[in-house]
């Protein structure tokens, strides 16, 4: 059954279905699955009127559910010859193609496709009939030579063609055999005019037959002696002969002369060039197109790329690094002191070995950016190492070069864009250097951190010698004791303390403020902070030993102020103790304050955190037991431990101290330190721990303008401790003014600033006795007293404004 397009009627709208990879063409008889619901829609409805039907192909084939946009505009008006229903739910037609069309609009999206069509009729040919026989015999050529290479087509085809001569038809009858590509087809379609459309087909022949040629050789040349690559070879060295005979440039000589060039220029070492020029000599001889051939390109760009030779000068100028110094950071003079040292040293000997300095110390204290201003003030070049979280060595000494996407590690990387051999590299957060399956990177770091050895640092990658020398190693770090040993050895260990409430006042003024007035847009004639308003945002807001809360602080401040401003508001605010809870909402710390008279049991003890210094008030309380002691306020071993033996030396000294002899025998004692959520350890407290417990079983209360810190021993002597510059400010910060150190800790005194240490009367212990006799208040009655705190007026004031 055929039909004719110059007698079918088609009419103005039909349904259409969208066909993924294949163009139906006219006249064309064709078996189709159909399994889209809206497809099997419009099938149903060309059925149930003329079954006539338009078959567009889409542009992606992928689509699901394709958009009009996804679909072509030229298709084929066909008619439905036979329908059948598959028990998997999908429907089976055969069609036959009548008529090109194209889609003039769509009526219809959902939830079928339904398009008005427009007829496109045969253009008229302008070429003769010889012209069109012999494209049509090229034509038949083409297909007869790739039938017989092997193309699985139909030999009936030929029978088929013999008795066309439209040319328009012949290339339809190709096109639709010769299974091209969609675009490739849709192209033939959408030609209107019969020859072009037969000439295009001819070129689609063309490189089909040109593929199959190709393919045969392929594998002929399988069975041949000599392999693909000699011949390759022998080929491209014939090449180069014709070229050179006929003066013609070679690209890739062009290209590895210049690589030579760079290479040559570089500054290597001896030793480092020959191997370069070996790996050159290697890739001249690979083939471009080689994978191993872009490995030693990447190679060869690294080794040409580092600053083998390359570094910057010192401008070692003693005064204006001081200035800079000053300028970035507040306080921090010993880090200070020994960078000024270095440069002293660095002037008088310019061929000294980089020091590797490391700066340990609570975060937001400013490590970091200590790093950037020692590079700024040596004219340096800086880069920043980040290392928490690395696992891997390789990160470190780099990957080997048979890895695929393998690289140089870190160290490598960074000489690279500074572009010197000698700038400052901060080694950011070497205490969470971790180590899993893939290694240990900071034994890595161990021969990077050697002034004895980085001379000779190996990558991996580049499998040559670096020297490290030249670089400033700086590391920074939270927690000291995390870094293996090995490693700490290897480096000079400067604490930077946290900021103490006056430095934090002052470099909130001269730094931090200006900061954050410039990034929230508000000016002077906007906001003015108080030395009171910043006082109260300090103690109420953050709870921390460097700046980074603070600065939030601020900055939220600035924000609010800035909103205030654009809102008509206000104009201008003024930042004291009454304006900053109204802007930042209650305080979000407390802190408790002194005990207003002397009490039986009840001690007041100094405590580090990293946060600064604590003042902890420490009550003993007994009742009616068989001497035991209950400790509470999650305390942690150490803490436990220094009770224990508190408890033992009052036990051992229970005469001497004037303890009543049945006194473990009627009581217990129960100790605790308040703000139980919050844990505790150290051996800090005690001396303050012995103290309230003898308080409390000789009745002997202990003066309320003393605090104190030390570790005891059970021959009750008093060993040194940590901190004692934040514990000493804090104290000073709630008003105490007398302060029990252990005599060891003389030496400590130099830290804190001369402005508090003339407000402190500092007592030395060297034992538990020199303790008692100055802690004990023996002037007043001795009985139990329930703690009563000292309200500061002022303060509630603030706070319920």
């Amino acid at each position: 059954m055929s039909f004719d397009d110059k007698v079918l009627e088609i009419p103005q709208t039909l349904p259409m279905l969208p066909v993924r990879d294949i163009v139906v063409f006219p006249y064309m008889i064709i078996p189709l699955f159909v399994g889209r619901d809206a497809s099997i829609r419009s099938v149903e409805e060309a059925l149930a009127k003329n079954r006539l039907i338009f078959l567009a192909s889409q542009k992606d084939i992928t689509e699901e559910n394709p958009s009009p946009d996804n679909i072509y505009t030229v298709g084929t008006v066909a008619m439905i010859m036979r329908m059948r229903k598959l028990s998997d739910g999908r429907v089976k037609i055969l069609i036959q193609g009548v008529a090109k069309g194209r889609v003039k609009n769509f009526t219809k999206t959902a939830p079928s496709f339904e398009v008005a069509v427009e007829k496109i009729e045969e253009a008229p040919t302008q070429k003769t009939v010889v012209e069109n026989e012999a494209l049509i015999r090229t034509a038949k050529e083409h297909i007869e030579r790739i039938i017989a290479l092997g193309r699985p087509l139909s030999p009936d085809i030929l029978l088929v063609l013999d008795d066309v001569s439209d040319p328009g038809r012949v290339a339809d009858l190709i096109a639709s055999n010769l299974g091209v590509k969609v675009q490739d087809a849709q192209k033939v379609l959408e030609t209107s005019d019969a020859t072009e459309r037969l000439k295009l087909v001819n070129e689609i022949l063309a490189a089909e037959l040109e593929v199959m040629q190709s393919q045969q050789k392929t594998r002929g040349g399988a069975k041949e002696d000599m392999s693909k690559s000699q011949r390759e070879y022998f080929l491209r060295e014939q090449m180069k002969a014709i070229k050179n005979e006929l003066g013609e440039g070679d690209s890739k000589s062009e290209e590895m002369d210049e690589l030579r060039e760079k290479l040559m220029n570089a500054g290597m070492p001896p030793q480092v060039e020959t191997e370069a020029l070996k790996q050159l000599g290697r890739l001249e001889r690979m083939h471009p197109d080689a994978s191993e051939a872009t490995m030693v390109r990447t190679y060869l760009d690294w080794m040409a790329d580092l600053p083998w030779s390359k570094k910057s000068e010192d401008h070692i100028d003693l005064k204006r690094s001081k200035e800079i110094l000053d300028e970035d950071h507040y306080e921090l003079e010993k880090a200070k002191d020994r960078i000024m040292e270095f440069l002293a040293v660095r002037k008088l000997k310019p061929n000294l070995k980089g020091p590797i300095l490391c700066f340990g110390g609570p975060p937001g204290v400013g490590k970091t950016s200590l790093g950037k201003s020692i590079a700024r003030a040596m004219g340096r070049e800086y880069f920043r190492i980040a290392l928490g979280g690395v696992k891997d060595e390789a990160e470190i000494r780099g990957h080997r070069r048979t890895y695929v996407g393998a690289m140089p590690g870190k160290i490598i990387q960074a000489l690279r864009q500074a572009k010197t051999n000698n700038p400052v590299i901060v080694l950011d957060e070497v205490d969470k250097l971790g180590s899993d399956f893939r290694g240990d990177p900071s034994a890595a770091m161990l021969e990077v951190l050697d002034p004895e050895q980085n001379s000779t640092f190996r990558d991996n990658y580049l499998n040559v010698d670096f020297d490290l020398s030249n670089v400033l190693f700086i590391a920074t770090a939270n927690v000291l004791e995390n870094i293996p040993p090995a490693l700490r050895d290897r480096m000079e260990i400067l604490n930077i303390p946290g900021y103490t409430e006056n430095d934090k006042l002052l470099i909130t003024k001269k730094h931090l403020i200006r900061r954050q007035m410039e990034a929230n847009g508000i000016t002077d004639a906007n906001i003015r902070f108080t030395d009171e308003g910043i006082k109260y945002l300090i103690a109420g807001y953050t709870r921390e030993a460097g700046l980074r809360n603070l600065e939030r602080e601020v900055g939220s401040v600035c924000r609010k102020v800035a909103k205030m401003v654009v809102m008509d508001e206000a104009q201008f605010v003024e930042i004291n103790a009454t304006t900053v809870p109204e802007l930042l909402g209650p305080p979000r710390f407390q802190r408790d304050d002194k005990i207003a008279d002397s009490q039986v049991g009840v001690v007041q003890g100094l405590a580090w955190t990293q946060a600064g210094g604590e003042v902890l008030t420490i009550e003993a309380l007994k009742m009616k037991g068989k001497g035991h002691l209950a400790l509470t306020g999650q305390l942690g071993d150490v803490m436990k431990e220094s009770a224990h033996a508190a408890m033992s030396y009052a036990r051992a000294h229970q005469e001497e101290l004037g303890i009543p002899e049945d006194f473990f025998e009627k009581y217990d004692v129960h100790v605790h330190l308040p703000a139980g959520a919050i844990p505790k350890d150290g051996p800090s407290a005690g001396i303050t721990l012995t103290t309230a417990l003898v308080s409390l079983m000789t009745g002997t209360p202990v003066r309320h303008d003393i605090a104190m810190t030390g570790e005891v021993t059970l021959q009750g002597r008093v060993l040194p401790v940590g901190g004692i510059r934040e514990k000493c400010l804090a104290a000073l910060n709630l008003g105490i003014t007398n302060i029990i150190i252990p005599l060891a800790c003389q030496k400590d005194l130099a830290d804190i600033p001369k402005i508090f240490k003339d407000k402190i009367n500092f007592i030395l212990a060297e034992n538990l006795d020199e303790v008692f006799a100055v802690a004990f208040d023996k002037s007043a009655k001795a009985q139990e007293k329930k703690p009563t705190l000292k309200k500061d007026p002022k303060k509630s004031k603030s706070l319920a404004a």
